[in-house]
């Protein structure tokens, strides 16, 4: 059936729709990096509210992520991409106009909630909107509106922090999403088509319960322990994650039996590649996500920067994964664990240059020192990130695709998360400013806890280059585009993730 032009022009209204929704993830995952120092300061917050502000975005979007995907094949992919587009431009007016640390933090967790509702739609709309000769662009474009997010979230963040628009300071970081997600609700309740899945799958309430209450155990008292003097009941919550993660494995053992529907089925764990690729990428991402985390403190607190001219430096990262990027993903796919490793020993090497450039340099560290370790950390994770998803997916069978790419994406994030409460946890404890902000540090604290501090990326990093001789090694393919569809990888898996 020959298509109309005006119903040709509709899809790509609606993958522009698509677009805007990964364009706010990528966006509101990093933003807040450069200009968390300074909502710290205006809110009068302890290091364990920033780190819950930044840290809780990234939990909760991993914790479901998998669900989201499941209840858009139940009750449809357009009414649950409206509803997460609608509540995540709720929660981000919340986050800007938050009165006090809680409701800041319930924000990001709302807005974490909402994109795990809004990116799993993503390839299903694509799916059923294009022919399968135009899904290689469609999932370009999309990835290229949640790669400018990315990349650009720090930038923007440090620069309207700076601003000052209307006197509203940081708040603007927040308030730019409300405009970006009316638009999305206005365009996409027009263009985007209504359906669900044929085969509607039962949702796995009873295993995320158990999964949050186990990695919650563990992040609560690394973020919080500090602040509240390591009290006994917070020990015994960390110990309580163990039973939980034995009875979230059990539960998943006995619903797969049952009918299928497990969150993270056991047979993707039946490929020593796979477990092995999960602690790889795991590892990666806490290092990736809290070295900017960390550096942006010591430069904001501790040199006394502002948030432009910490952003500004911390743009060499972005051009480092630009410079990089199309290397990994073109020749990556055959020499899967040369280029993570290359890539990985590249980031350790960053981080190493960093800690050395703190502790030598101290107060009079200047602009050259940061940007050279940030193009340098940005290499590295151009060379790494775009082939790490499908090398870690590359022994699965093709059934057990789709499932193992969901896991994929949410172990990035639950990284990401468990890497911002375990170095904040190191590098708060040894600057070691009290529960209500950095104000009476000297910038020598900083330098000192900072250098130190850094080794945890360092060793996190070999680590990963360690271990990639146990990912699957490289397989020759027609192209990135045919091992991304072959894997059922969406646009989102291959865009590297700057914080």
């Amino acid at each position: 059936m020959t298509e109309t032009p005006q119903a040709s022009r509709g899809r790509w209204v609606a993958l522009g729709v698509l677009g805007l929704a990964s364009f706010l993830d990528g966006l509101d995952t990093n933003i807040v990096t450069v200009a968390l120092p300074s909502i710290q300061r205006d809110m009068h917050i302890g290091f364990a509210a920033a780190q819950w502000t930044m840290a809780g975005y990234a939990l909760a979007f991993s914790m479901f992520l998998i669900t989201g995907g499941r209840l858009g094949d139940i009750f449809g992919a357009k009414r649950v991409f409206m509803t997460g587009v609608a509540l995540f431009t709720l929660a981000s007016a919340v986050s800007g106009l938050a009165a006090d640390p809680a409701m800041l933090v319930a924000g990001r967790c709302a807005q974490g909630f909402m994109a795990a509702l809004m990116l799993p739609q993503v390839m299903a709309v694509i799916v059923r909107t294009f022919d399968r000769k135009e899904w290689p662009v469609a999932a370009g474009l999309v990835g290229g509106m949640l790669s400018v997010g990315s990349i650009g979230g720090p930038l923007l963040g440090g620069l309207l922090t700076d601003l000052d628009l209307m006197g509203f300071g940081w708040r603007t970081v927040f308030f730019i999403n409300v405009p970006v997600g009316a638009l999305a609700l206005v365009l996409g309740a027009r263009t985007l088509p209504s359906f669900r899945s044929d085969a509607a799958p039962r949702l796995d309430l009873p295993g995320v319960a158990l999964l949050t209450a186990a990695t919650v155990g563990v992040m609560f008292p690394l973020m919080q322990g500090r602040e509240q003097g390591w009290p006994a009941w917070m020990f015994a919550m960390a110990a309580a994650a163990v039973p939980l993660l034995i009875a979230f494995a059990v539960h998943q053992r006995r619903r797969h039996a049952q009918d299928g529907s497990a969150l993270v089925p056991p047979t993707l764990f039946r490929q020593r590649s796979f477990s092995a690729g999960l602690l790889v990428t795991l590892l990666a991402f806490t290092g990736i996500s809290s070295f900017s985390f960390v550096l942006t403190y010591h430069l904001q607190f501790g040199l006394g920067w502002s948030a432009g001219h910490t952003a500004l430096a911390i743009a060499a990262w972005p051009l480092g994964i630009v410079a990089t990027f199309q290397i990994g993903f073109r020749f990556g796919a055959t020499r899967e664990r040369l280029f993570v490793a290359a890539g990985a020993l590249l980031m350790a090497l960053s981080a190493l240059a960093a800690s050395w450039a703190v502790r030598a340099e101290g107060a009079d560290l200047t602009w050259p020192y940061v940007a050279a370790t940030a193009l340098l950390m940005g290499l590295g994770m151009g060379l790494c990130t775009p082939i790490l998803a499908t090398s870690v997916l590359g022994d699965l069978p093709p059934e057990d695709a789709g499932a193992g790419s969901g896991v994929v994406n949410a172990t990035t994030q639950l990284g990401a998360a468990i890497g911002i409460a375990v170095v904040g946890a190191i590098f708060f404890g040894l600057v070691g400013t009290g529960t209500q902000g950095p104000a009476g540090a000297r910038a020598a604290d900083f330098s000192s806890g900072l250098s130190t501090t850094l080794w945890y990326n360092v060793a996190a990093f070999v680590v990963t280059a360690a271990l990639s001789p146990l990912l699957p090694a490289g397989k020759p393919a027609d192209s990135a585009a045919d091992a991304g569809e072959k894997n059922g990888l969406v646009a989102e898996d291959l865009v590297p993730d700057p914080a």
